[in-house]
């Protein structure tokens, strides 16, 4: 399951609010006192809170003071996939949609609610219900119903139903199925009704319903910006506590494979116990049972990091503590990028950047960025940094202003984006008066890769040391909508260089090559894409693969589209798979691409004559007659 949403009502300073989450990376922007770390508070509250030591924990002044109502929620949404099935009878296991327990837009919807009429909140003052689009056949939905009641309620319909007899009668489950079956039409109307989980436990007779429901949920770890420094400090021993939690959750069936064995030794003992004492008193023995006491598995285990000099790590300078979480982030993405990951895992992290040094920003950014990728992963980030925020796509930023002294989050984009660039300062990415302009992120690794690698197209021009800034100007991210505003407005002279495997891309460069305006200058690439330039021995020695015959269509082949059907298919979205691949193609690869490979392939002279025309444009402010753009 993936969280696709988180819902507050009368929580803390919020009325009400929908908060949409992308299935990847999220960031909270918002100034100081905005509530952005209420979201985080409320998320650890949903996943955490019933737990024994919970980083927050739900209480009586969570109410919106100024709500007249006397209660808070806080409801999570889920994406259900396929074949995620709960056992609603304990013998007998059927999926959510089957039994209606969706909501309208078929996801899982939990709310919990907290009474808030007592002077404070007791576990009786919380209730878990689900939100399901339900069908009105009934008063009462039939998962209420307890078995008798089913079957008195099926018994209505035995002479409409004709293989009633062979019903189990036993199963409520199997029960509701001939129901829905017999009962369901195009007529038939629905509505949203809140189902509560004890009463769903009661009907079932099934007590266990909501854990296992809790199992089949992410894990949800935060990583709060203010910390204690006693010595059992959440920053030094989350990681390993993280670490712990996601081990035993990949062994779940052996360690319930072991509490099952164990239970049955001692209940045997127990029984055989209780036997004996009958013996002597069976007015005692008859108020005997045996109970299964357990406590949580990583409550078990407990790992430190110790230093050499014997000092506590959380006696240490908060940087240093910060710079700990930052290598298991780091240490977290290499492990992702090489093995197969089954527990889905949210991170919330609160203002990573605090206490580091610019480029140790970057570096987590980076780590926790290729967590994101990863399917089975969600990031949640609060952050106050221009930096970071202008390298994620707005879709990903959830942006929070106070309208009347109360949290509201702008869902607008166009709004969003002028609101974050003026909260946060954010300007253009221009570092001199030549910019390249591209399609994507992908190339701009490809140009500054190849630039700094083989050492004759540097002499032409070196991007790093003449700070000339490569912007990708399609897509969405903060930065880039910025950065299109501000070019339109300048002096800055503009080198376009797209891709040819589009018609939209070559009449952009025909456009701008008809103007002549002398301010931008732009040309398509012979071949389809970047990727093409990559010489096909670093692909086949990077994923390990023949890529036999295709080698001869390897300059007119669709590069990233064809390997999404030959590597990395553990990835089971084909979409995601083709970005991982496309941007470990465009980093990784073309560090490693060589003058002689290009010349080899044909295609060296076209992406000389680029950076040519770049350093003619940077040293003389025009590009120069006799040099001729690539035709288009």
């Amino acid at each position: 399951m993936k969280l696709n949403t988180l819902k507050l009502k009368n929580f803390r300073g919020y009325k009400e609010a929908v908060i949409d989450l992308s299935d990847d990376l999220n960031l909270i922007i918002g100034r100081n006192d905005v509530g952005k770390s209420t979201i985080m508070d409320a998320l650890e509250i949903f996943f955490n809170g019933d737990g024994k030591s919970p980083l927050v924990k739900a209480e009586i002044g969570d109410r919106n003071v100024f709500s007249k109502e006397k209660y808070f929620e806080i409801a999570c949404v889920f994406e259900v996939e396929d074949g995620e099935d709960i056992t609603i009878d304990s013998t007998y296991s059927t999926s959510l949609k089957d039994e209606f327990l969706l909501n309208r837009s078929e996801q899982l919807e939990i709310v919990k609610k907290w009474s808030c009429t007592g002077a404070s909140l007791t576990a009786s003052s919380l209730s878990v219900n689900l939100k399901a689009y339900y069908p009105k056949l009934a008063e009462e939905p039939f998962i209420l119903l307890k078995r008798d009641d089913l079957k008195k309620k099926l018994a209505l319909y035995e002479k409409e139903i004709a293989d009633y007899k062979d019903i189990d009668k036993t199963t409520n489950a199997i029960m509701r199925k001939a129901l829905f079956k017999h009962l369901i039409n195009d007529t038939t109307e629905y509505e949203e009704v809140d189902i509560e989980i004890k009463k769903l436990e009661s009907a079932s007779g099934d007590k266990n319903i909501w854990k296992r429901l809790k199992d089949n949920l992410p894990l949800f770890f935060l990583f709060q910006s203010d910390r204690s420094n006693s010595d059992s400090d959440g920053e030094v021993q989350n990681p390993l506590k993280i670490a712990t939690k996601k081990a035993l959750a990949e062994l779940q069936e052996k360690l319930d494979a072991i509490k099952e064995e164990v239970h049955s030794v001692v209940s045997l003992i127990g029984d055989q116990t209780i036997e004996k004492l009958k013996e002597f008193d069976e007015g005692i023995a008859s108020r005997l049972k045996t109970n299964l006491n357990l406590k949580a598995w990583d409550s078990v285990f407990s790992f430190d990091l110790v230093s050499d000099d014997d000092i506590p790590l959380n006696k240490r300078g908060s940087g240093v503590r910060r710079l700990i979480l930052l290598s298991y982030f780091r240490a977290e993405a290499e492990r992702i990028s090489t093995e197969n990951n089954s527990k889905k895992i949210i991170y919330a992290i609160e203002e990573p950047e605090t206490a580091q040094h610019p480029d140790f920003q970057k570096m987590i950014l980076e780590s926790l960025t290729t967590i994101a990728n990863d399917s089975n992963h969600q990031v949640l980030i609060t952050t106050h940094t221009p930096e970071i925020a202008k390298l994620v796509e707005i879709e990903k930023i959830v942006f929070i202003q106070k309208v009347d002294g109360f949290p509201v989050v702008v869902n607008d984009d166009v709004k969003k984006m002028s609101m974050i660039a003026q909260s946060l300062g954010v300007l253009p990415t221009i570092q001199s008066r030549v910019v390249i302009c591209v399609e994507g992120e992908n190339d701009v690794n490809f140009l500054r890769n190849i630039n700094q690698t083989i050492p004759e197209l540097k002499a032409l021009i070196d991007l790093e040391v003449e700070e000339i800034s490569i912007i990708p100007l399609s897509g969405s991210k903060l930065i880039t909508w910025i950065n299109k505003n501000y070019l339109k407005n300048s002096n800055v002279l503009e080198y376009h260089i797209y891709d040819s495997d589009v018609q939209a891309y070559i009449d952009e460069v025909k456009k701008i090559c008809e103007e002549n305006d002398g301010r931008r200058y732009a040309v398509n690439t012979t071949l389809l894409e970047m990727e093409n330039y990559i010489p096909p021995k670093l692909v086949e020695s990077e994923f390990r693969i023949e890529l036999g015959e295709h080698k001869e269509q390897w300059l007119t082949l669709d590069i990233p589209k064809h390997l999404t059907n030959l590597v990395m298919t553990g990835i089971q979205d084909m979409g995601e798979r083709e970005k991982v691949i496309k941007t470990r193609l465009n980093g990784k690869l073309t560090k490693l691409i060589t003058k002689e490979d290009l010349e080899e392939m044909g295609t060296y002279e076209e992406i000389e004559s680029w950076f040519k025309e770049v350093s003619n444009l940077y040293h003389v402010g025009s590009l120069n007659p006799n040099i001729e753009l690539t035709e288009i």
